[in-house]
């Protein structure tokens, strides 16, 4: 097996470093982030996507501005320090300009508006406050205690609620669809500005969450709207591309 690291008489080799990837729970998002691209570059070649010479050296000159790598023997030391050779670099950037053309292609700006116009229920938005308590009885009383006087949430919620929100009165903020558990979410995007929603238990029914709707906000496409939807459409768009490939690991 090839080293990685030595400390003193110890030396850490790949085997190793898998295992302990594998047993801290790592192994798996870095195996998946690197399917994710490669069925990109597949995509992008498939395509007939293509990437120009002055387009590699561009990213490659970009690369070594921001290492301090100003000479070509500094470049080569640093490469040579990682194991990599500068063909492998050329590679490396080569392909990391396939995947930008091809996620640029997926995620277009007509690609996102198409996306929102087809699905813009799923982009309303509510703001909302809480309060959590941790206690069942807690909870219904102070329920009562908004009931007879709303104007009192915020105070409420800086004096009794035990979450990291109450310096700012319970405020949440803006949430999309898929933001709270389905349960709750079903009943905060139905209700109306001002409502009182709760208590709902935690699973362990340790704590007891007390909800106001602020405000409703019907779907915009604005500046956080298209992220999300973009990130929609990659994943959407990488679950398709997987279908077409058999993938193993290990």
């Amino acid at each position: 097996m090839t080293s990685i690291v030595r400390i003193d008489d110890e030396v850490i080799d790949t085997e190793g470093f898998i295992r302990n990837l594998k047993l801290t729970g790592q192994f798996e998002g870095l195996v998946d982030q690197l399917v994710r691209d490669r069925l990109a570059v597949h995509a992008a070649k498939k395509q007939g996507m293509r990437v120009a010479p002055e387009e590699v050296q561009e990213r490659a000159d970009q690369f070594r501005r921001v290492k301090g790598l100003h000479r070509a023997a500094d470049t080569n030391r640093y490469f040579d320090a990682l194991g990599v050779t500068l063909d492998e670099f050329e590679a490396f950037i080569t392909d990391s300009l396939y995947e930008e053309k091809i996620m640029q292609s997926v995620c277009s700006d007509e690609a996102v508006e198409s996306y929102f116009q087809l699905n813009s229920p799923r982009f309303d938005s509510v703001e909302v406050s809480h309060i959590v308590l941790d206690g069942e009885s807690k909870a219904k009383e102070m329920m009562s205690v908004l009931g007879d006087d709303p104007d009192s949430f915020e105070e409420m919620a800086r004096e009794h609620s035990i979450a990291d929100t109450r310096e700012q009165g319970g405020l949440i903020g803006k949430l999309l669809r898929g933001s709270l558990r389905p349960d709750i979410e079903a009943k905060v995007f139905n209700a109306g500005p001002r409502d009182l929603l709760g208590p709902f238990p935690s699973g362990d029914r340790t704590v007891f969450e007390i909800f106001r709707v602020n405000a409703r906000h019907p779907a915009t496409l604005d500046e956080d709207t298209a992220a999300e939807v973009r990130r929609l459409l990659r994943e959407e768009w990488l679950v398709a591309c997987a279908q077409d490939h058999m993938i193993r690991v290990g």
